[in-house]
C-alpha cells in the first residue's frame, strides 16, 4: 500500500492543496465521489484516459488510511 500512496501528492499550487493524483488537478476526493456514485473502475478510467488504474488503487488506499487515523463521530440513525 506505501507504494499506492506515491501516487498521492498534495501541492499547495493544485488543487488548493487537496490530496490529488501524481500532481494533476484530479483530487482523490472526485475520484472517491464517483466511485460512492455507483461508476466502476472501468467508467473512470474510461472518462478520464490519462488515469491509470493503479491511481484509483491508490485513492482507495489514501482514503483507508485517512479513516483509519482519524476518528469520526456519526450519529445514530
Amino acid at each position: 500500500m506505501k507504494n499506492q500512496l506515491n501516487r498521492i501528492t498534495i501541492n499547495p499550487d493544485i488543487a488548493h492543496g487537496k490530496p490529488t493524483i501524481r500532481n494533476t488537478r484530479y483530487a482523490v476526493s472526485y475520484i472517491l465521489e464517483y466511485l460512492a456514485g455507483g461508476d466502476s473502475v472501468e467508467d473512470i478510467l474510461e472518462e478520464f484516459k490519462d488515469l491509470e488504474k493503479e491511481d484509483i488503487l491508490a485513492c482507495l488506499a489514501y482514503a483507508a488510511q485517512t479513516v483509519d487515523i482519524k476518528e469520526f463521530k456519526i450519529s445514530a440513525a
